[in-house]
């Protein structure tokens, strides 16, 4: 059975033994778990009275805006529940096709039964990250919602004050109510009262978000900190978390590392190409009689994740100059006579990811190791517990 979820309603698409190939359709207010559950024991119990045979509940939804909630609900009460991947889904290429809740459940329940049967790439099912990791990502994600905040506000002050002639104010600077009140408008008037006021206000939201991103980089240095550390196969001496030997890394800092670790190295993948993808990071080749050429990276994966190894791109080609992959990207830049840096520098990302994820350790279950430092890397000279862990388990000779 399949489920189309909307606030108001819930349209549940079934497919019962005994019935043929006739689908069934029941309409359920958005929300209510308890009614949704009812169905389901009606529909198991007419399928058994008509079959004199008990079958199990499988359950198919798409991935949105209702998270995994109702996923958890169906998994604590023993039915299998799937959570799908719409993009992966084939549908109809026509400019104008149908596009219903009702074919929606359809479509659903025919991709259900195709992936049970086996077939291959029928679509991607995504593995639904328990509440307690979705938590952990709270913290990186609300630090990045807080700092747009505060360049928005920081922006606005600056607009209002350039339309009276002054460029030179700082609103994060420490001393902004006081420089505020000394400020002369282009042609020496005093700032008008109203704009004042308006200014004052909006650097009392200012500070409340700056306040607030302190918090959060407080939680998130505590939450960095206390990051489970693996199992040493010597009982002397245990090696740091992945987190303390991604901070170890010169040109990694606390972000980073958080945004690393929360978003992608803390989930188990299966081969790199799963890594790539995830990440959005995975080559989209087209190829089609003559036509054959790449189009890029397929973006379709975990866009906080797939923005900060761009940045640590850049930096890691700044601070590791003398490692394999920075001298493979200055030699693919030399090649094309120093044209398509950017593009050169995601495909350095792209490494970056798989390298930081390809060695997984069996002593710590989830947990992802980088061995691309196997290359010569900088460590900062303040972590050499991190430094001793990298050599350890990389085999490196710094």
């Amino acid at each position: 059975m399949s489920l189309e979820l909307s606030r108001s309603k819930w349209l549940v698409t079934t497919l019962s033994p005994g019935r043929g190939e006739r689908l069934s359709k029941f309409t359920i207010p958005g929300g209510d778990v308890a009614a949704l559950l009812a169905r389901f024991a009606e529909l198991k119990r007419k399928a058994e009275a008509r079959t004199g045979r008990q079958f199990p509940l499988v359950v198919i939804q798409e991935a949105g805006l209702d998270s995994f909630w109702i996923h958890r609900a169906l998994d604590n009460e023993g039915i299998e529940s799937l959570v799908v991947d719409p993009a992966s889904i084939a549908v109809s290429r026509r400019r104008r096709r149908v596009k219903t809740d009702r074919v929606d459940g359809e479509m659903l329940v025919r991709t259900l039964l195709a992936y049970k049967r086996g077939e291959p790439r029928v679509c991607a099912m995504v593995r639904a990250p328990t509440w307690q990791e979705e938590d952990r990502r709270r913290i990186a994600r609300e630090r990045r919602a807080l700092t747009t905040e505060r360049t928005r506000h920081n922006n606005r002050i600056k607009g209002l004050l350039f339309g009276q002639g002054i460029t030179d104010y700082e609103p994060c600077r420490r001393d902004r109510r006081d420089r505020l009140g000394s400020l002369r408008t282009g042609d020496g008037r005093p700032l008008p009262a109203q704009l004042k006021a308006e200014i004052n206000r909006e650097l009392d939201r200012l500070e409340l978000v700056m306040v607030q991103i302190k918090a959060c980089e407080e939680t998130r240095d505590a939450a960095l900190a206390s990051a489970p550390s693996a199992a040493s196969a010597s009982a002397h001496q245990a090696p740091p978390s992945v987190p303390a030997m991604l901070l170890g890394l010169k040109g990694i800092g606390a972000e980073t590392a958080s945004v690393l670790w929360l978003e992608g190295l803390s989930r188990p993948f299966a081969n790199r190409r799963q890594v790539a993808a995830y990440a959005g990071l995975a080559p989209s080749h087209w190829q089609s009689g003559k036509i054959d050429h790449d189009q890029g990276v397929s973006k379709a994966g975990n866009p906080r994740l797939r923005t900060a190894l761009i940045q640590l791109a850049w930096l890691w080609a700044r601070h590791q100059p003398d490692s394999a992959l920075t001298l493979w990207f200055k030699t693919r830049v030399a090649q094309n006579n120093g044209r398509l840096k950017k593009t050169t520098i995601v495909a350095l990302a792209r490494k970056l990811l798989v390298a930081l994820s390809s060695n997984r350790s069996s002593r710590l279950p989830g947990c992802s190791y980088s061995i691309c430092f196997a290359h010569r890397c900088r460590l900062r000279g303040r972590h050499e517990r991190a430094a001793s862990a990298w050599r350890q388990i990389a085999g490196l000779s710094m």
